[in-house]
């Protein structure tokens, strides 16, 4: 394909996607929420039967800086056009936000094949990182509140991982799973950290943007939720492109071989728990990053707000998409976030049918709805 017609089929698919996305956030009443589950995937059957998604998926491959640019521009219009529904703002902030740490995730699972039922724990560590130095630094400036936010849960992370590196399997889960329950207590009977009231945050004001106030109006005006979308989205693009590179480089294919075999990588001198320290922190300091942006949107948080619940939630993000795909996490967040509070009438079943879905999944697609391709060592055009 001319690099025209590659562009022109990149734009096509992004604006559907952007349309369908519109669609789940911004219409309300079951009905209409239910034709579009219904016509979503006539459109994908009619598509792929005309080859179309196999063109964009070329073209994607071929163009992959476009396409994310692409990408970030139409939900940019999106955030435009929703800049005076705030429920609407809220959910796309969230699923944004999810986003991130799921490519946290992704680079551990998929990438080095470690096992992480602590990512909301970590989620945690960058909102209260957030809270008591937006409380008591206030000079610092919230950037760097939140890259310090990301560095407290990578730190934290690497001691974590000292004991799972001695441990397999199911145990390594378990020490995860301990690890968040007892993060959780920690911050209930520590009163520095507001014990089991929490604690109030301040909004986030970057650049001289004071983003609890309403959007300017000069841009249309809107909801104070568009500057939270815009952060999100942002960080969401940036871990995004950072698991791409790694993916590509030979820092992921390092992770790979570990996942795959850690005695033949250690026969080439490959450091398997160099790699699993690397990825572990890499991923926690994007949980990091995103828990810092929650805690300024949500202007309160507290010790319940993470849940060994929303662990699984994660968990069911990246098994729903595909392990260690980095783009299957998008569709599969917007699913698991968005589907509960459109529905509520499953919203009380929701961790029920989560476990469900986790267990369909494993049992009749255990790769998941889009899994991960095979390294491709020789590709075109990347521009």
């Amino acid at each position: 394909m001319s690099q025209l017609k590659t562009q022109l089929v990149i734009l096509i698919g992004i604006s559907l996607s952007v349309i369908a996305l519109y669609g789940f956030l911004y219409l309300e009443h079951e009905w209409e929420i239910g034709l579009l589950l219904v016509a979503l995937p006539v459109v994908i059957l009619l598509l792929k039967r005309a080859n179309m998604l196999i063109y964009y998926q070329k073209a994607a491959r071929l163009m992959p800086r476009f396409t994310l640019v692409s990408f970030v521009l139409g939900v940019l219009v999106l955030i435009l056009l929703l800049r005076h529904e705030h429920f609407a703002l809220l959910m796309l902030t969230t699923v944004l936000l999810y986003v991130t740490v799921s490519l946290g995730l992704t680079i551990q699972f998929g990438f080095a094949g470690l096992v992480n039922f602590a990512a909301i724990a970590f989620f945690g560590i960058g909102a209260y990182s957030m809270a008591v130095l937006n409380h008591y630094f206030h000079a610092v400036p919230d950037l760097l509140i939140i890259l310090f936010s990301g560095l407290t849960s990578a730190l934290l992370g690497a001691l974590l991982i000292l004991p799972i590196l001695r441990t397999r399997g199911h145990y390594a889960a378990l020490i995860t799973i301990a690890f968040g329950i007892l993060l959780r207590t920690f911050l209930e009977v520590n009163d520095v950290f507001g014990g089991p009231q929490g604690l109030k945050v301040d909004g986030l004001e970057i650049l001289g943007w004071d983003f609890a106030d309403s959007f300017p109006s000069v841009l249309g005006g809107g909801s104070f939720y568009m500057a939270y979308a815009i952060a999100a989205l942002l960080l969401a693009a940036a871990a995004y492109l950072l698991t791409r590179l790694i993916e590509a480089s030979w820092f992921g294919l390092n992770m790979d071989s570990v996942r795959l075999d850690e005695v033949a990588s250690a026969s080439f001198g490959i450091n398997a728990p160099r790699w699993k320290i690397t990825a572990f922190m890499a991923g926690n300091f994007f949980a990091g990053l995103a828990g810092a942006v929650y805690a300024a949107m949500s202007g309160f948080i507290a010790p319940a707000s993470f849940n060994f619940a929303d662990s699984l939630l994660l968990v069911s993000i990246v098994l729903l998409g595909g392990i260690g795909n980095a783009v299957a996490v998008i569709p599969a967040a917007l699913l698991i976030v968005v589907l509960p509070e459109k529905f509520q009438v499953i919203q009380e079943y929701r961790l029920l049918l989560f476990g469900i879905v986790v267990i369909l999944i494993l049992r009749f697609r255990p790769s998941g709805l889009m899994p991960r391709g095979l390294r491709q060592y020789f590709t075109g055009n990347s521009a």
